[in-house]
C-alpha cells in the first residue's frame, strides 16, 4: 500500500478564472485535438517550454584514453542516479508514482546498457556521448517500431535515460526554468520526462501539453498524480502557438483552444465545476466496494505492465489484477530472464495486492512487441504469427521457465494463470500438461507453492469466441481481451489511426461474440471478465453488465468512474439495453442508443460530448 497519499481534488481551487474577455486578441481562436492526459480544466498564459536535449559530441578517442572515457561513463551514471533518487526524495507525488521515478533510476543503472557502451567505447573508440547515443538510440528506434502503444511509450523512456546521462557528460543542468512573479503558466512542450513532470506544482503549473504521448505514457500518469490537467499527443502545437498566449485546456476531452472564445471560456467554467465536483466525490468512494443501484456486487480489477503499477491499482480502489502482462521482463535485453529474476518480479506483485488476486498472464511475445532475446523470424504479418502461446508451445524450455516462477510465485498470494492468443483446444491441452510438468518440478525441487493455481485463457479471437462452450469446459475462467477480438473480427489494424474509427467495441459483430461467451460461462459455472479498453468506458461497462458480465479489468486510473456509472444503474436497466442493442446493426446505432438511454444520466463521467 502506498505510504503517503496523493493530494485530494480540492473542488473549490478551480483553473478557470471568471470568464474575461481574452477574446479581443487580434489572432482568430484556433482548436486543437489530442489526447486526455489528466482530466481537468484550465485558463491561463502559456510557456513554451524548450526542453533543450544535450549534444552530442563525436569524438575518437586513442587507445590509451579507453580507461578513462570508461571511468568518465560510469562516473556519469552515478551521478545521474544519486539525482534522480534527489528528484524521488524531493517529489511531492504518492508512492505509486514515485515507483515510476525509481524505475528510471533502475534503468540508468542497469548493468546491459552499460556494458553495451563499454563495450562501444572499447571496440569503437569512440567518446562516452557517442557510444552512449548510439546505444539509446538503437534500443529506443526498435521500441519506437512498435504499433503496441506501451511499447512506443517506453521509447521515449529509454530517450529520456539517455539524455540524463547525456546532461551530465555534457555538464548541463537537467530541469525545466519557469518565469519569475506569482503568473502559473500553461506548460507547452514537445514532450516532457517524467523527472521533469515530477518536480512541477499545482500553484506554477495551470496545465500540462506535449506533442507527443499518450494516456499510458508515464508523464500523463504523473499529470494525474499531481492533480495537473493535461493534454497529449497535440501534434505540431509548438508551430502554432505564439509564446504568451492565453489558451483553453480541457484534459477530460483532450482538446486545446489557443485564444478561446468568450463562449468557449465560460462553457469551460461550466464544465469545470462540475468536474471538480464529481472528482472529490469519486476521491471519497474510491475505497467503497462497486455495486449497481439495485446492490448487486461488480468486481473491479486494474490491468498493469510493470511490478511498480500495483500500488497505484490499490490506490484506484482495484479489487485485484485482472490482467498483468509479463512480457516487460523480456523486452530490451540480449538475453532471457531467468527463473528466479521472474519469480522474485512476480512475487513481489502478489505479496503487494496479497489477499486479493493476481492474473499472471504468460508471455505474449510476437506479433507487435519485439523481444530481441527470441530472435523470432520476420512475417509479413507479425499479428498472425508464430507468437504468444504459440510461441511458447515451439520453445517449451523457455515456457516451463516462465511457469515454474509463477507456480512457485503463488505462495506469496493469490495466483491465477492467463493464456493469451489461444485458438485450439489442443494448445489449452499442451499448456495444461505443462503446467503440471513445472508443479510437479517445483515440488521435486521443495519450494513452496499454492495449493490450487487456476488456469484460464483469453478470448480476443473469434474462433476462441465462437468456440466457447468448448473452452469453457477445460478453462476455469475466461478473459475477453476486447483490444484484440475487435481487431480479429472487424479486420481492422488496431494501430492504424486511418482505421481507428472502425475498430469499434460497439460493433454488433463483436457484441455477439462477447455475449457467447458469457452464456457459455453461465452453463459450464465459469468466472467470465472483460480486461479491454471496452470495460474502461462508462457507457460500455453498462451494456456489458447487461449481458452478464459482473467482473471488468481496467486501466487503475478509470476504475473510480466506473465505479460510479455502476452505482446510478440497475441490472434490470442494463439487461434492457442489451436486448435493445442487440436488435441493432451497426456501432453508431449501438452508441447512439446507450447515449439516449443513460448519458443524461451520466454525462458527468462521460469523456464526450453527446449532442
Amino acid at each position: 500500500m502506498s505510504t503517503r497519499e496523493p493530494p485530494e481534488p480540492s473542488g473549490v481551487d478551480s483553473p478557470i478564472s471568471d470568464p474575461v474577455s481574452f477574446a479581443s486578441l487580434p489572432l482568430p481562436s484556433l482548436l486543437l485535438a489530442g489526447i486526455a492526459g489528466s482530466p481537468g480544466y484550465a485558463l491561463g498564459p502559456t510557456w513554451v517550454v524548450d526542453v533543450e536535449r544535450a549534444g552530442v559530441v563525436h569524438r575518437a578517442i586513442s587507445r590509451q584514453l579507453i580507461p578513462d572515457e570508461i571511468e568518465r561513463f560510469a562516473r556519469a551514471v552515478e551521478q545521474t542516479a544519486a539525482d534522480l533518487r534527489e528528484v524521488v526524495a524531493t517529489s511531492r507525488v504518492g508512492r505509486a508514482e514515485i515507483s515510476i521515478l525509481e524505475a528510471y533510476i533502475l534503468m540508468v543503472c542497469d548493468p546491459t546498457l552499460k556494458e553495451k557502451v563499454q563495450s562501444r567505447i572499447r571496440s569503437e573508440r569512440k567518446c562516452a556521448e557517442w557510444s552512449l547515443d548510439i546505444e539509446i538510440r538503437e534500443l529506443s528506434l526498435a521500441l519506437r517500431g512498435s504499433e503496441n502503444t506501451y511499447l512506443a511509450e517506453r521509447s521515449r523512456d529509454i530517450e529520456f535515460v539517455g539524455q540524463r546521462i547525456l546532461r551530465v557528460l555534457t555538464g548541463k543542468a537537467a530541469g525545466i526554468s519557469l518565469p519569475e512573479g506569482p503568473t502559473p503558466y500553461i506548460l507547452v512542450a514537445h514532450d516532457l520526462s517524467p523527472a521533469e513532470t515530477s518536480g512541477l506544482t499545482k500553484g506554477r503549473v495551470l496545465a500540462i501539453v506535449t506533442e507527443v504521448g499518450t494516456r499510458t505514457s508515464h508523464t500523463a500518469i504523473l499529470a494525474r498524480a499531481l492533480d495537473i490537467p493535461a493534454v497529449v499527443g497535440v501534434g505540431e502545437i509548438l508551430s502554432k502557438i505564439n509564446p504568451g498566449e492565453f489558451a483553453l485546456v480541457d484534459g477530460s476531452r483532450g482538446v486545446v483552444a489557443l485564444r478561446p472564445t468568450e463562449q468557449a471560456i465560460a462553457t469551460a467554467k461550466l464544465r469545470d465545476e462540475r468536474y471538480q465536483a464529481v472528482a472529490s466525490g469519486l476521491w471519497r468512494r474510491r475505497s467503497q466496494p462497486a455495486t449497481t443501484a439495485c446492490g448487486v456486487a461488480v468486481q473491479l480489477n486494474a490491468n498493469i505492465e510493470l511490478p511498480t503499477e500495483a500500488p497505484l491499482a490499490l490506490e484506484k480502489g482495484a479489487q485485484g489484477i485482472g490482467l498483468y502482462r509479463t512480457e516487460f521482463l523480456y523486452l530490451d535485453r540480449p538475453d532471457l530472464p531467468s527463473e528466479d529474476e521472474q519469480y522474485q518480479t512476480y512475487a513481489r506483485v502478489l505479496e503487494t495486492m496479497a489477499p486479493l488476486t493476481v492474473t499472471l498472464r504468460t508471455f505474449d511475445i510476437g506479433g507487435d512487441k519485439l523481444a530481441s532475446a527470441f530472435a523470432l523470424p520476420s512475417t509479413l504479418n507479425p499479428a498472425l504469427g508464430l507468437r504468444a502461446v504459440r510461441l511458447g508451445l515451439e520453445r517449451p524450455e523457455l515456457f516451463l521457465t516462465q511457469l515454474r516462477a509463477m507456480v512457485r510465485a503463488s505462495a506469496h498470494g493469490r495466483a491465477r494463470i492467463l493464456l493469451p492468443m489461444i485458438t485450439a483446444t489442443q494448445e489449452f491441452r499442451r499448456v495444461r500438461l505443462l503446467l503440471d510438468q513445472a508443479i510437479r518440478e517445483v515440488d521435486d525441487a521443495g519450494q513452496p507453492r499454492a495449493v490450487s493455481i487456476p488456469l484460464g485463457m483469453m478470448v480476443e479471437v473469434p474462433s476462441a469466441a465462437i468456440l466457447a462452450h468448448v473452452f469453457a469446459r477445460e478453462a476455469e475462467f475466461l478473459s475477453i481481451g476486447t483490444n484484440d477480438l475487435v481487431q480479429y473480427t472487424l479486420a481492422v489494424d488496431r494501430g492504424n489511426r486511418e482505421l481507428a474509427k472502425l475498430a469499434s467495441f460497439f460493433d454488433p459483430a463483436v457484441l455477439q461474440l462477447i455475449a457467447g461467451v458469457v452464456h457459455a460461462g453461465e452453463k459450464w459455472s465459469r468466472g467470465v471478465a472483460v480486461c479491454g479498453t471496452m470495460a474502461s468506458d462508462p457507457l460500455a461497462a453498462i451494456l456489458l453488465l447487461g449481458m452478464g458480465l459482473r467482473e471488468l479489468s481496467m486501466e487503475a486510473s478509470a476504475i473510480a468512474t466506473v465505479k460510479e456509472t455502476v452505482s446510478r444503474v440497475s441490472i434490470a436497466e442494463a439487461v434492457a439495453a442489451w436486448e435493445r442493442c442487440a436488435m441493432l446493426g451497426d456501432a453508431q446505432a449501438v452508441e447512439a442508443e446507450l447515449a439516449m438511454l443513460f448519458a443524461p444520466r451520466i454525462s458527468d463521467l462521460l469523456g464526450r460530448d453527446f449532442e
